[in-house]
């Protein structure tokens, strides 16, 4: 569904859910950055001190799988949710990203490297 899913659709999806709850009360960006935090650490966890191989075992577990499915829903919930209230254009904001990425990372200088751009 990713193909065919566009991100503002997305966001009113979440907009809808949240509203019918009376939620807005509770969403302020502080709230939601740490909702966002929270729920990728959830995230973290079923990756922690997990070599490669259990981390590939754990996806082709159904019921793992499943649950890392959920964790990263709900990351993007709250990032959604977020952009939503206070009107990030998230595509905007990605490509700009990427372009000061792509001038702080050449490929010539970051190529196969996990270096921060300051340690070139």
């Amino acid at each position: 569904m990713d193909h065919s899913t566009n991100i503002k659709e997305l966001k009113d999806l979440v907009q809808r859910f949240c509203e019918a709850r009376d939620w807005d009360q509770y969403h302020g960006a502080k709230e939601l950055a740490i909702g966002t935090i929270t729920e990728a650490s959830e995230l973290l966890e079923h990756f922690r001190f997990k070599s490669d191989q259990q981390v590939k075992d754990m996806f082709e577990n159904m019921e793992k799988r499943q649950e890392i499915h959920e964790e990263i829903a709900d990351v993007l919930f709250f990032l959604l949710r977020m952009a939503q209230k206070y009107e990030v254009d998230l595509t905007q904001a990605l490509k700009k990203k990427l372009e000061k990425n792509e001038k702080n990372y050449p490929v010539d200088k970051a190529k196969g490297l996990n270096k921060k751009y300051t340690e070139y």
